[in-house]
């Protein structure tokens, strides 16, 4: 395959993700392009599964600043066909509905001036990334109460919904009333654990739904997924931590347990609804470990975020 450097920047718009926000962005984008004489290439998906698809061909072309414009499914998407194409450098335009990834290399979910001008300095560095059942996760996995929440902005077909802020909220607070907690056994640094278990968060980063900091300790390339579980829970447990979420106070909390690993399983006895970053699976066993410093994405150095600058 020969390979070319005419055009150095990719940027791929999935134009459904966010009301239409990458729409928006991908005009920007544009401009941009026109402003600085780039080289570029833009693309849009045009169904599931098609970032992945976009990714891989962008690559095979030979652009080493392959960017999704969208949010973290599409990221998702993209940035799992890409594992294995250690001379692209991976980028995010945030344009969906939670960007919780974007918190994790401190870029703004709403780009200025300033924010562009940072984003093309193309500072990069290497993240981890999480692994599940042979499929990635970049900022973060949810099985029990997260799980039920994320599979509920999905048809009876399977495909996802639109879905707005208010959405999430909706389903968070209809959940906190009537979800029922499934009994799992867990087995996590050499220990066994078999309770019923309300929330099991494992991640990379550190926020999830915008607001909820379930994993307040995670850094992105400490080579370790930061795992917050939560026991069954009654009603008024169910508020009190839903309150300290928010702020990352709840790992104080008697049925909160907070672990940091290299990998852990998770048995149940029939299959559950789970997400990686956001996009719905099903199983009843679950074998989980982290990649470290994997692939390499532009971060905004002039930002908080979730790594340590080795």
């Amino acid at each position: 395959m020969i390979k070319t450097d005419q055009f150095k920047w990719a940027f791929i718009v999935n134009p459904v993700a966010g009301n239409g926000s990458p729409l928006m962005a991908e005009i920007e984008i544009l401009k941009q392009i026109e402003q600085r004489k780039l080289s570029a290439k833009i693309v849009r998906t045009q169904q599931h599964g098609h970032a992945s698809q976009l990714a891989k061909e962008l690559a095979m072309q030979g652009f080493k600043y392959i960017v999704a414009v969208g949010g973290d499914g599409t990221l998702n998407e993209m940035a799992s066909a890409l594992i294995d194409y250690p001379e692209c450098i991976l980028g995010l335009i945030p344009a969906g509905t939670g960007n919780d990834f974007a918190q994790i290399p401190g870029l703004s979910v709403k780009f200025e001036q300033k924010d562009w001008e940072i984003f093309f300095e193309a500072n990069s560095h290497a993240l981890d990334v999480g692994r599940c059942n042979g499929n990635y996760f970049f900022n973060g996995m949810g099985l029990g109460f997260d799980a039920q929440v994320a599979s509920e902005n999905y048809d009876a077909s399977g495909k996802l919904k639109e879905s707005n802020r208010g959405n999430y909220i909706w389903h968070i607070l209809k959940n906190l009333l009537f979800f029922k907690a499934q009994k799992m056994m867990l087995t996590i640094n050499g220990e066994k654990k078999e309770r019923a278990y309300f929330l099991n968060t494992i991640a990379i980063g550190r926020r999830f739904a915008g607001d909820f900091f379930l994993t307040p300790k995670a850094i992105a390339d400490d080579g370790l997924l930061d795992v917050c579980v939560v026991d069954k829970l009654n009603l008024l447990q169910r508020l009190v931590i839903l309150l300290k979420v928010p702020k990352g106070k709840h790992l104080s909390h008697p049925k909160v347990d907070y672990h940091q690993t290299e990998k852990l399983i998770i048995e149940l006895d029939q299959k559950a609804a789970y997400h990686l970053d956001g996009e719905l699976f099903f199983d009843k066993y679950f074998e989980i470990d982290i990649l470290p410093g994997k692939i390499n994405f532009i971060y905004n150095p002039y930002r908080n975020h979730y790594f340590s600058e080795k």
